[in-house]
């Protein structure tokens, strides 16, 4: 990569200035430790079983994993099909053992299962299965001598969704009052008997007792008893632990809806009984807990204040200058939980899927622990499970700087970022919020802030995936239902933290620039940054560009500042005029940017960051042509577009059209990316398309290049609205294409993507603009 920026100005050496950073906040737990390692697995919805010494998930879409310490999974299966191992003996498989259930709700899929062993030493798999659109759904079990399976079909044990016609109750099947019959979890209880909560949006939260002989329901219940929900509120999710050391069965559920922009979250109320009446932290009975069926559906408003909201989309942001790299440490949408008590060591664990900040719709198991705290309620830690174990933590390894985060108590899909805070050694706290802490006995918390009950919890040591270091962290709820997270930061003198920041403060790219540039303005620790451009006329302060006639040099110098510490850092820029071309690849015998603006491109192997590969030269277009043998491809230099406007353009003949495979790739993380697809996925017929990961944009052309010729194939974007062309000609025209290129440090690639099959074929005459051209524009540069 080459970097086109200059530095100037003096600081403090780096290694010298954070050497005494790395202060560890618990003494005896810090004495030599190990980094830890996790293995994931995705198993949305998941459920916990122990079997032995392994716990077992078992989740939607008939996916499993299990593992034997809670942090390094085995993923068993992924989807439902004839081939799962779960439901495969002989020549049954899911589809005929289930086929009552997929044909009464119209799907192929099945939803969140539970696993549970029986008295007879079987295990008893209740499956379940909804149409989606609708709560037409099938509820039914299936048996197994091991656990793995295979499992055979019992029998479906409800239905929902019986348009018109008798419910179990007797009652006109009613999607407001009754229930959507998915989402299972069976349960015994301290007496010995067996119940079964489930229930999902629709009419609520159901649970009915259940024969601890057959697994069958008890006769004469109808759908059972309702706990909380109706209207078609979003609730979903219910899952019954009880824990010896308070003597209440708590009841989990998610608020919300489950992808990465529906809010998810998870809540908790509690009963002393297991069919309840089960109540938050404010007393209020969850049975009244229901959507208003006179607004919209889906009401959110009206089920937000109740329940206890252990965990929202939540994240532990890391600043430019902090321990680690990357974004930070948080969740998106993290819900559909099971729990766990473990009788041997009196730990809680939650179990759950997530998405996370910058990631989409990818999902993953997690593991926290959970705590009892002073009032019997549940608090979550913060970071991931490592089987840590509470212990007493001395207050010096309390005060300090945090990342705080205050889960709040609304339904949203906006991310809740930690904010600084300073538990001081006098017990106020200062920053972001205004308050006292105190520490009550060896380990448990108490944090007063204005206008707020006490939040009350525990200080626990914790592994810190961004940071690779072990902090102290806090975890507390107050007896309105809202949860408060805070992580630790090392101890770091203000000249520290400048001097960090100065050493990661970059700017990407900046020998191309033709469009505006973030600029931050903060950073580590609160630290200020204020910027000054040698030429505003072209670049102002606040990093916008105003098109130059011709190309414009100029210094943006960098001013970081925390309390009494400040250090300078300069960056050279080049200002393109807008509408010039910002580089172009000719390939003629080399990889080489005929501009001069960027460096070469490198080959690459498969994969984007896999080293090797190899090119070959044969007569294009215009001069020579790049060959692709189908193993390799070319990494181009960070940075080659970082606006919202800009036109690709390049010509292509491919030897092999292969689904999902891309010919010109660009990203800012794996999840917001673009891909030239000679051949796309199914959901376009296998289309030339136009593919962007961060919204799922499908730009398929309705046809596909031909193998064996040469096309000229180009793509144009100015905030969002996006045209895609082949040999000069428009064939697609969209809106509200994703903004990809925020920053100047974007990925970006010819041939190989983080995934796909490698292109095979030639490429010639790569063309970046940095504006959209015109229609007319580009049927010139195509003839």
């Amino acid at each position: 990569m080459t970097k086109s920026f200059s530095l100037w100005g003096s600081v403090v050496p780096l290694a010298a200035a954070l050497a005494a950073c790395a202060i560890a906040p618990n003494a005896s737990a810090q004495a030599a430790y190990t980094p830890v390692a996790f293995q994931n697995a995705s198993v949305h919805d998941p459920s916990v079983i122990k079997s032995g010494n392994t716990y077992y998930v078992f989740g939607s879409h008939l996916a499993s994993a299990k593992t034997t310490d809670l942090m390094k999974w085995t993923q068993m299966t992924e989807s439902v099909s004839a081939t799962n191992p779960l439901f495969l003996n002989g020549s049954a498989n899911v589809y005929t053992e289930l086929a009552e259930t997929f044909s009464w709700a119209q799907t192929s899929t099945l939803w969140a299962p539970d696993v549970i062993k029986l008295a007879d030493g079987k295990y008893y798999m209740y499956y379940n299965a909804c149409k989606g659109d609708s709560p037409r759904s099938a509820l039914g079990v299936a048996v197994a001598d091991k656990i793995e399976g295979p499992y055979v079909n019992k029998g479906i044990i409800l239905k929902s969704g019986m348009w018109g016609q008798a419910s179990y109750d007797g009652a006109i099947y009613d999607a407001l009052k009754h229930p959507n019959t998915v989402d299972p979890n069976v349960f015994f209880d301290q007496g010995g008997r067996l119940w079964m909560i489930y229930g999902s949006y629709s009419g609520g939260i159901f649970i009915m007792q259940m024969n601890p002989v057959t697994g069958m329901p008890l006769a004469g219940q109808g759908y059972g008893k309702r706990l909380m929900g109706g209207n078609h509120s979003r609730i979903e999710g219910a899952y019954v632990m009880y824990s010896p050391a308070t003597q209440y069965y708590y009841m989990f559920t998610s608020f919300g809806g489950l992808d990465a922009n529906g809010g998810y979250n998870m809540r908790v109320s509690r009963a002393t009984a297991p069919d309840g009446p089960y109540y938050d932290a404010q007393g209020v009975n969850m049975a009244n807990v229901k959507a208003d069926p006179s607004k919209p559906l889906f009401d959110d408003a009206s089920i937000a204040p109740y329940g206890v909201k252990i965990m929202g989309n939540f994240l532990f942001e890391r600043k430019i200058g902090d321990a680690g790299a990357g974004i930070g440490t948080g969740y998106v949408s993290a819900g559909h939980n099971s729990a766990y008590y473990d009788a041997a060591t009196g730990r809680h664990f939650l179990i759950f899927h997530s998405r996370f900040p910058e990631r989409g719709e990818q999902h993953e198991i997690r593991v926290h622990q959970m705590f009892m705290n002073a009032d019997g309620w549940p608090v979550v830690a913060p970071y991931r499970n490592t089987n840590e174990t509470i212990a007493p933590v001395r207050r010096e390894f309390i005060m300090g700087d945090y990342m705080y985060v205050n889960h709040a108590k609304d339904i949203s899909a906006t991310i809740k970022k930690s904010r600084l805070i300073t538990l001081n050694a006098n017990g106020s706290i200062t920053g972001a919020v205004s308050g006292t802490w105190a520490l009550v006995g060896n380990y448990q918390v108490e944090i007063n802030l204005p206008g707020s009950p006490p939040f009350k919890g525990v200080f626990l040591t914790q592994w810190d995936e961004t940071s690779k270091s072990y902090v102290t962290t806090f975890t507390a709820t107050s007896r309105e239902g809202v949860s408060i997270m805070g992580s630790r930061l090392m101890p770091r003198t203000d000249s520290q933290v400048t001097a960090a920041i100065y050493n990661e403060l970059s700017l990407g790219n900046t020998g191309a620039v033709t469009g505006d540039l973030v600029l931050p303005a903060s950073a580590a620790r609160d630290a200020v940054i204020t910027w000054k451009s040698s030429n505003p006329a072209v670049m102002s302060n606040t990093g916008q560009v105003t098109s130059p006639a011709s190309d414009v040099n100029l210094t943006l110098t960098a001013t970081i500042t925390k309390g009494t510490s400040t250090v300078v850092k300069q960056f050279a820029v080049t200002v393109r005029k807008l509408g010039s071309m910002v580089a172009n690849y000719t390939f003629d015998g080399n990889l080489r940017d005929a501009t001069g603006a960027f460096g070469a491109g490198t080959l690459v192997g498969s994969k984007i960051d896999i080293a090797g590969g190899s090119i070959s030269y044969e007569p294009g277009i215009k001069g020579s042509a790049a060959v692709f043998n189908g193993a390799t491809g070319i990494r181009l230099p960070d940075g080659l577009i970082s606006s919202n406007t800009y036109t690709v353009a390049m010509w292509l003949k491919p030897a092999q059209l292969t689904a999902f495979t891309t010919a010109f790739f660009g990203a800012r993380t794996g999840d917001a990316w673009i891909s030239f697809l000679p051949k796309g996925h199914d959901f376009v017929g296998g289309a030339t398309m136009l593919w962007s990961g961060t919204a799922w944009y499908d730009a398929g052309l309705g046809m596909n290049i031909p193998a064996g010729q040469w096309s000229h194939v180009a793509f144009t974007v100015k905030n969002g609205a996006v045209n895609v062309y082949v040999n000069g000609a428009r064939r697609f025209s969209g809106t509200n294409f994703p903004n990809v290129f925020t920053t100047t440090n974007g990925v970006f690639a010819l041939g190989v993507n983080w995934w796909d099959t490698p292109y095979k074929g030639s490429m010639d005459d790569l063309r970046i603009y940095g504006a959209a051209l015109s229609d007319g524009e580009v049927a010139s540069i195509a003839r």
